[in-house]
């Protein structure tokens, strides 16, 4: 049972890597296959390891069978392509917990009703409602409006689009998680459409067992927040207890990060153990006052059932995360197994919630806490079974305390490989850190929030706050000590380095453990590839409404604009910039020139300064300890040259000091190509350089001027430069039209390669001139979809 478990777990990973689904029709065939061979591989006259064999293979096509055909049910569900951004009003409900911003809110909707005719909306959608802008428009409208709840039945105008987010090299794929979340569009709440309609609350609540858990789940936030209004630790009592973490602020994050105990703030498998060993124990305590309920039920059985509950009713709640899932699963497996006096062996427990988890979210795979969950406690497991043969007499409190330094020994030195895959860092006091924090979160902390939220004593909240308080100066502390980081490892280390971590935790006594530190070095010393000298790898990242090019040479980096600010608290340059720069291995930037002011492509700056140094800074913006960019400086890196030749250095005194006008225009190029970044320069911009640059202007690829908008593109600069491609960096079905139809049509000669279609854009500058896609480069059947 455990390899076949194990190969429909390989099938449905399978599935989650193709560009394409099979189809209906070929899944119903291969559904077919995959019964009968397990119908008839025990009966076959064959040896045992060819019946072995035919059940696996069986099994592994019906994992991708049954991942196939979830995807094509939830691929039905989709908004078609002539409605994207085009005013329509549904009837719904709030779904799930709204998770407040600055600008508004942003919450699930199920969608029950389309009162406009003709439209067709997917069942439920991720709605944003930006409020109190403060621009004099419509959206002001929403000033004093009532913020919708969870589980209210609301008529809203929507503007929808398909699911769309950035695709980058070692990025977050959001489409992927919309897609495993059933949300098959994002929107925004229009406050006042053309018709004068405007949003309305048709019912305070819906009666349905998930509505009322998303609205307890509000109640309960806001509770915190009511009891602690200017606390700095409440948005982690609220993660605690009920799994909402957005009022953590970023700077926390960092900590937890550096420290290693990201996975402590998150409802994590080791809290609902936890409180479900708690109320086993208080259950079990209680139930033997009573003897005619012993006679009804063994104490033994009462407990079982009531940490159960205990666990059930924490992981809904806690918003049934995955790691919390599993626990759940793992835990009714050994409660049917202890309720019906059979053993289940730690494997087969574990397996059996893996296959629970896969069977009713075969996109669980696709997600990193997926990994790292399952990792960890078969770290756990593997390394406990090893130590069941210990005596009683042996486990005296140093015995206690050896062990319980060998398990944070175990578990780092198992997440190492698939942290360094995951996000190229590992925490170097990760130990230390958690050797404190798991018993004083998990015993101490996570039971006095959970008990505030069923007893509110504001006394008890103070306290509780006070303890956390303390450990998070603690952790501070240690997040000041240094965080291995590298780059992204290549697939075949980190499984090697995983074969590693087996052997190196194997019994004391086996031979030559040692032989696992050596499996895990080429995960920590293996570099990435560079270009060769002479060679130019460019990237025109995927930043969605703004710019952001990476120009990476034999030994030089150099990046032009940072990307737009997506928010507050979030930038091009936190989000997409700095963890690749982290990923192909660069510390150090050699040159950052950012064209002009504009946030959408100076929106990153500061976020691209903290990642590392900057060796030279270049710009038209002033005052930020920067060297102006001159039309006339040059430099050359491996082979590669650099020409700056917009502005000039009159342009800085001049009186027309435009933003876009002073965007600084940089010439890549080598003996085989050349690129052109261009800003947001306009058409007086491009006139004057075609009169003071001329032929020094024709370039391969172009990185069009001010993301295909009509106030750029003339003819005549098109000419000048006559790219053999244009490469358009523009946001998804963004608000200002880029780029615009009429700028495509000049730029009909050219091949045209888009962002917001194409994903990342890389241009390798070699003896020739090639371009690949991301999207191409590295399908999956969920894109544009």
């Amino acid at each position: 049972m455990r390899c076949a478990i194990l190969a429909f777990a390989a099938g449905i990973l399978i599935l989650q890597w193709q560009a394409r689904l099979p189809g209906m029709t070929a899944a119903a065939i291969c559904a077919a296959a995959a019964l009968g061979a397990l119908a008839a591989a025990p009966r076959c006259s064959v040896s045992a390891k060819v019946s072995r064999g035919i059940l696996l293979c069986a099994c592994v096509l019906l994992g991708f069978t049954w991942a196939a055909w979830r995807a094509e049910c939830r691929l039905a569900d989709q908004l078609p392509e002539e409605w994207e951004v085009r005013d329509i009003q549904i009837d719904g409900v709030v779904a799930a917990l709204p998770q407040r911003s600055g600008r508004g809110e942003r919450f699930a909707f199920d969608v029950e009703t389309v009162t406009t005719p003709g439209a067709r909306v997917p069942r439920r959608v991720l709605l944003s409602w930006y409020r109190a802008w403060g621009r004099g428009g419509e959206d002001d409208a929403n000033v004093g409006v009532q913020m919708p709840r969870a589980g209210e039945r609301w008529r809203f105008t929507v503007r929808l689009k398909r699911p769309h987010g950035s695709a980058n090299p070692h990025g977050f794929d959001y489409e992927a998680w919309l897609f495993e979340r059933g949300l098959r569009a994002t929107g925004t709440i229009r406050a006042r459409d053309q018709s004068g309609n405007e949003a309305v609350r048709l019912d305070e609540f819906v009666w349905r067992p998930a509505y009322l858990v998303e609205r307890m789940r509000e109640v309960l936030r806001q509770r915190f927040l009511d009891a602690l209004p200017d606390a700095p630790c409440v948005g982690v009592l609220i993660a605690l207890a009920i799994g909402d973490q957005r009022a953590i602020p970023g700077p926390q994050w960092d900590m937890f990060r550096r420290t290693g105990v990201t996975h402590l703030v998150s409802i994590s498998g080791l809290h609902v153990t936890m409180i479900a060993a708690l109320c086993a124990l208080l259950a079990n305590a209680l139930w033997r006052f009573g003897g005619r309920l012993m006679l009804w039920l063994p104490a033994q059985r009462a407990a079982v059932a009531a940490g159960w509950l205990a666990a059930l009713g924490y992981t809904v709640i806690a918003g049934f995360e995955i790691p919390a899932q599993r626990t759940l699963y793992m835990l009714s497996v050994v409660a049917l197994a202890l309720c019906s006096g059979r053993s289940i062996g730690t494997v087969r427990t574990l397996l059996l919630a893996l296959l629970t988890v896969l069977i009713i979210d075969p996109w669980a795979v696709l997600a990193v806490g997926f990994w790292l969950s399952f990792g960890a406690v078969a770290v756990l497991f593997f390394v406990g079974a090893a130590r069941l043969g210990e005596t009683a007499s042996a486990r005296r409190w140093h015995s206690g305390l050896r062990q319980w330094g060998t398990v944070q020994w175990s578990v780092t030195v198992g997440s190492v490989p698939l942290l360094l895959l995951f996000f190229q860092q590992f925490s170097l006091v990760s130990p230390l850190a958690n050797a404190v924090a798991i018993p004083a979160v998990s015993f101490i902390v996570t039971p006095l929030a959970l008990l505030y939220a069923l007893f509110p004593w504001p006394l008890l909240l103070h306290l509780d706050h006070w303890l956390l308080a303390r450990l998070m100066d603690l952790l501070g502390w240690l997040a000041a000590w240094p965080v291995w980081q590298q780059p992204a490892p290549p697939l075949w280390t980190v499984l090697l380095a995983l074969a590693g971590v087996v052997w190196l935790l194997l019994p004391r006594g086996f031979p030559a453990r040692w032989l696992g530190l050596c499996l895990l070095l080429p995960v920590l010393t293996v570099q990435p590839a560079r270009p060769l000298s002479g060679e130019a790898w460019i990237d025109v990242l995927d930043v969605g409404q703004g710019l952001a090019v990476l120009v990476r040479t034999a030994e030089h980096t150099l990046l032009y604009d940072t990307g737009p600010r997506y928010g507050a608290e979030s930038d091009a340059g936190q989000r997409i910039v700095a963890p690749l720069l982290r990923a192909v291995g660069v510390a150090r930037l050699d040159a950052l020139v950012v064209s002009h002011r504009d946030l959408d492509h100076a929106g990153g700056l500061e976020s691209v300064r903290a990642h590392g140094p900057i060796a030279r800074f270049l710009t038209s913006m002033t005052g930020v300890g920067a060297e102006p960019c001159v039309d006339g400086q040059s430099w050359e890196w491996d082979g590669i040259r650099f020409a700056m030749l917009h502005p000039l250095a009159s342009d800085y005194s001049g009186q027309d000091r435009r933003p876009n006008g002073m965007s600084c225009v940089l010439r890549v190029s080598n003996d085989g190509g050349a690129l052109l970044l261009t800003g947001d320069i306009e058409t007086v911009n491009e006139r004057a350089l075609i009169a003071r640059a001329g032929a020094q202007l024709r370039s391969d690829v172009l990185v069009v001027p001010h993301h295909g908008g009509r106030g750029s593109s003339s003819p005549a600069f098109i000419a000048a430069v006559a790219p053999r491609d244009a490469v358009f960096s523009a946001g998804y079905r963004n608000t200002f039209g880029h780029p615009r139809a009429d700028v495509l049509e000049r730029y009909a000669a050219s091949r045209q390669w888009r962002t917001d279609r194409d994903g990342d854009v890389r241009v390798v500058l070699g003896t020739e001139t090639r371009i690949l896609a991301w999207r191409a480069a590295w399908p999956r059947y969920w894109y544009h979809r």
